[in-house]
């Protein structure tokens, strides 16, 4: 429970330790004052001040009129007071000197609310008046909805569950339309004159990558149905479930309470675009030719190699980690497959470069973001490089700006960099590839540093091999078949 304090440029205010007073409130709680908030805040008055519980003992619960009263009583009067809480219901009471108190229903509203505050209007923040009204609307007219991976599988697909029960997934771009369909739907008729204030926090830490996505998604999503729009994001955790997700929580705001927000930036297309410029405007022809025979062959074979692997990487995947990680892998072979029929693989580049497009839309989740930024990359490296093992190297430097794993951390990078390095230094496959397999049998005793394993007691992960590292390497084995 807190009320809030704002800068003016809407970020919160750093606490010194020397500020912090605690006082006792009639009811024996002890709450901190920061007296320094006391004396600057721009947020309400010059008297408005920030106060955090820190303890829940005493007679009773703590109510709002309490923190006004322990304040005042101690010398430091307030002319207006929000108290935020966290609760199981909705519910807000304003009470005498401009004391407001809401109740929001978990903590996915509780941080929408904070972020809202601190991003409306300044002629809105600066009036608890108006600071009410927002948070009337809020409470009146909310929505949100929530998505998490699941166990059990649907339709032979990984599942995630939502409120009326679980379903098959099959992409975030799907998955994120039917949640952005299902929290609107209840606003369709108030479109004008509004800006929708959306809060999007991941559940349980998501990656960067999917974070990512998710952002990209909803962006795609607001933009097609030219929905004006603040957004903002936060992590929630929940270490009894460990599920992975994420919820969205929507409200329309009147204009002269929120502005929209800029369209933010497609990250998921920087990170293409900056691995591979149009392909297709170059003047100059590739320094490595190959054959098309030959290329398809390797991709063939690669790709039928993990679409016959699939059972053994959704059984190690369905250990360590969500269970999706086979039929990720499995789609998108069978979608590299379908693009490549008809297709001139001698133009090796410019065909990398489109097939990222259509894996975007096709190959979800973490493993389908980390193939299409080193695809993206490879087809840009493969037009100057002068070898191909400098072109993988040139590729695989370029992803690892983008994730922040790295060797030793239990992914799949724990097999692409063994891999790479020895083919750079050696040039020859057979090399390149033990040391792959050895990488990837040293995950069967790593600790996990990043991903859904994180989540896990290392008894639990133990001997079982990280499944997208051991899909890399299927998919890296059944290409070297050709070379045999």
């Amino acid at each position: 429970m807190l009320s809030l304090d704002m800068s003016e440029s809407g970020m919160p205010k750093e606490t010194r330790k020397a500020d912090l007073v605690p006082l006792r409130t009639p009811k024996g709680q002890i709450i901190l004052l920061d007296e320094a908030q006391s004396k600057s805040s721009k947020l309400l008055s010059d008297k408005h001040i920030t106060a955090t519980v820190t303890e829940r003992t005493g007679a009773g619960i703590l109510a709002a009129q309490d923190i006004a009263y322990a304040m005042s009583s101690t010398g430091h009067p307030v002319e207006s007071l929000i108290v935020v809480r966290c609760a199981n219901r909705r519910h807000l009471q304003v009470h005498d000197m401009d004391v407001v108190e809401v109740e929001l229903n978990g903590e996915l509203e509780f941080n929408h609310v904070l972020t809202l505050l601190g991003t409306a209007e300044w002629s809105t923040r600066v009036s608890i008046h108006q600071l009410t009204e927002v948070l009337k609307l809020f409470v009146r007219s909310a929505t949100s909805t929530t998505t998490i991976s699941h166990t059990e599988k649907a339709e032979a697909n990984p599942a995630v569950f939502r409120g009326d029960g679980h379903e098959a997934f099959e992409t975030a771009k799907s998955a994120i339309k039917k949640d952005l369909t299902q929290v609107l739907r209840p606003h369709a008729s108030c479109k004008d004159s509004v800006v929708y204030s959306v809060h999007y926090p991941d559940i349980n830490g998501l990656s960067k990558l999917e974070n990512y996505i998710l952002a990209h998604e909803i962006s795609v999503f607001l933009d097609a149905h030219t929905v004006s729009s603040h957004v903002s994001s936060s992590t929630l955790l929940n270490h009894a479930e460990g599920a992975r997700g994420w919820t969205i929580s929507i409200c329309p705001i009147p204009l002269h309470h929120l502005s929209p927000q800029p369209k933010p930036p497609n990250t998921l297309a920087e990170v293409h675009s900056s691995s591979a410029p149009s392909m297709y405007s170059r003047d100059t022809v590739p320094s490595i030719i190959f054959s098309d025979s030959k290329v398809r062959q390797y991709i063939i074979s690669g790709c039928e190699s993990v679409i016959d692997a699939e059972p053994t990487i959704t059984e190690y995947d369905t250990i360590v980690g969500h269970g999706d990680c086979g039929y990720t892998l499995r789609d998108g072979a069978k979608q590299v497959l379908k693009y490549i029929a008809g297709k001139d693989l001698a133009q090796l580049s410019e065909t990398l470069g489109s097939l990222v497009n259509e894996l975007e839309v096709n190959m979800g989740g973490t493993s389908g973001a980390l193939y299409c930024i080193f695809l993206a990359a490879l087809a840009h490296s493969l037009w100057d490089a002068p070898s191909l093992p400098d072109a993988l190297v040139s590729a695989r430097d370029h992803l690892l700006k983008y994730t922040r794993a790295r060797l030793g951390d239990r992914t799949c990078l724990d097999c692409l960099i063994p891999f790479v390095d020895t083919l750079k230094e050696t040039h020859d496959a057979r090399n390149a590839l033990q040391k792959a397999r050895e990488g990837v049998e040293g995950t069967k005793t790593l600790e996990a540093k990043v991903g859904r394993s994180t989540y896990l007691d290392e008894s639990a992960t133990s001997g079982v091999p990280d499944p997208g590292a051991y899909g890399l390497l299927v998919l890296l084995e059944g290409m070297c078949k050709v070379c045999a």
